[in-house]
């Protein structure tokens, strides 16, 4: 069902153990080379003169592998590297006196323009970066940033931290990159994803499952929706596909509970009801007469029991508010013990007042309300996305969706998985309350946290990506969503 990924240690110890059995140290380095050139001929086929930035580490060797066969080609390749930094290690070392045999020449760089050419190539750093590039680096950086050819990095766009994903203060921004042997997780997350370009895999004649290396993440594609998403049978009936109950909604708040109740119902869930403020009732049954709508004001002295009682799945926090009305239905929605969905507002009250979730509870915060919650910046949440989903999953024992540009799921116990899908367009409010209602819908059909988390956030991104195709991503409404969240929650319309 699922692509594996991997992160650095794990590809470094591949790398050890091929080595190990073939006996050869440099083959990997001359397949890395090779498999490069050939993804350049297939994207880049016009380009007659390179431009090859190579650092000093084996991912410049890699760089230098690709220079010999461009110039072996026929095409113009002007090599340039750092000012004072020769290739270390015996294996870039050789690489560079291969090319310098052949023909080529090396020119270091130190500070001001690079040449003209019609490609750049970027084998600067790779995965071997684990600190911020000093100022001459930085310059170099910067100098291909402005080129205008397109850049094509090898492995790794320099200025990216490999083993989590963050973003140097200077980055290469490429428009592919071909990653060698096995995707890597943090390339598909926060700042990285968006510096990658395309990516493409190569992976050098090597299976990571032939090795004795576990994948560090699961990655999620639309097409893996069918997994969970198995038509219905014909005799089943609204009791069996989850009573859900949404609970939000403070004075001028009424449209996030809306469409977290919308978003629920499209994604199959069976019944639906509504706490909230008495003035939406009627604006939701207008929008929205499927719902069963319920309005709880200040003086009541408890949400009514039948509500929680009846739920299969509470959904707490969609326009809920910081007040006494919002925390109060708060506190009465934990002490219920039901599995619960808890977003937005229902976040920054556990921030506040952090206390045990019911069993397999699900949190869907955005990285400012994941700072709130592990007492961090937001800073350090996009630092290393997958490290902090884990630790608030640890911390809260409960499921997280941790949401942004290649949103992760992480469970206490599970390989995390990441969403492979989602677009720039969905950064706009409401998209949250959607996303709680559609992973407390999955759930009330019975998946379990985790599934119900992945499924949901899979759906919620594809629907995302699929009104965006329709209509483009700028202007993009939650409520667009909807009508794709019925269309892809049953994937055998696809086939």
């Amino acid at each position: 069902m699922t692509a594996a990924l991997y992160d650095i240690a794990a590809l470094r110890a591949i790398e050890t153990q091929a080595s190990a059995r073939s006996g050869d140290a440099s083959a990997l380095m001359r397949r890395a080379g090779q498999g490069a050139w050939r993804v350049l001929l297939d994207h880049w086929p016009a380009a007659r003169s390179l431009l090859v930035v190579c650092g000093p580490g084996n991912n410049g060797g890699d760089g230098y592998v690709l220079a010999r066969h461009a110039r072996k080609s026929g095409r113009h390749v002007a090599v340039v590297r750092l000012a004072a930094h020769a290739p270390r290690g015996a294996l870039a070392a050789q690489a560079c006196r291969d090319y310098v045999e052949a023909g080529g020449r090396v020119v270091e760089f130190v500070d001001g323009e690079l040449p003209s050419a019609d490609l750049v190539v970027d084998a600067l750093f790779g995965i071997g970066l684990a600190r911020a590039p000093d100022k001459v680096a930085s310059a170099l950086i910067a100098e291909i940033n402005r080129h205008p050819a397109p850049v094509f990095a090898l492995d790794v766009p320099s200025g990216i931290d490999a083993a989590c994903g963050s973003a140097a203060s200077v980055a290469v921004r490429a428009q592919r990159t071909v990653e060698f042997i096995a995707p890597k997780m943090a390339l598909r997350t926060g700042a990285a994803r968006d510096l990658c370009g395309t990516l493409q895999v190569d992976a050098l004649d090597l299976d990571p499952a032939g090795f004795d290396i576990v994948a560090s993440a699961e990655c999620l594609q639309p097409s893996d929706l069918r997994h969970w998403l198995a038509p219905r049978g014909r005799d089943s009936h609204k009791g069996e596909h989850g009573r859900v109950l949404c609970i939000g909604g403070e004075h001028g708040h009424g449209g996030a509970v809306l469409m977290a109740a919308e978003a629920a119902l499209r994604s199959g869930a069976g019944l639906v009801d509504v706490v909230t403020r008495l003035p939406h009732v009627v604006a939701l049954l207008a929008r929205l007469p499927e719902a069963m709508a319920h309005a709880h004001a200040d003086d009541a002295d408890a949400l009514d029991a039948h509500f929680i009682e009846a739920a299969d799945v509470v959904v707490i926090g969609p326009g809920l508010g910081q007040g006494r009305w919002g925390a109060a239905l708060f506190d009465q929605a934990l002490q219920a013990g039901k599995p619960t969905v808890l977003d937005a507002d229902a976040l920054n009250l556990l921030a506040a007042n952090p206390r045990r979730l019911p069993a397999d509870s699900i949190l869907t915060p955005h990285p400012g309300e994941a700072a709130r919650l592990l007492g961090i910046d937001t800073e350090g949440v996009q630092h290393d996305r997958f490290r902090a989903a884990r630790q608030l999953a640890e911390r809260h024992e409960a499921v997280v969706v941790l949401k942004g540009a290649g949103s992760i799921v992480a469970a206490p116990g599970r390989t995390p998985r990441l969403i492979d899908a989602g677009n720039p367009g969905m950064a706009v409010g409401g998209m949250g309350d959607v996303l709680a209602g559609v992973v407390a819908a999955l759930r009330g059909q019975g998946l379990d946290a985790f599934d119900a988390a992945s499924c949901g956030a899979l759906l919620h991104a594809a629907a995302g990506d699929a009104a965006a195709r329709e209509s483009g991503e700028r202007g993009l409404l939650p409520t667009d969503l909807m009508p794709w969240l019925r269309r892809l929650a049953n994937p055998e319309l696809s086939t």
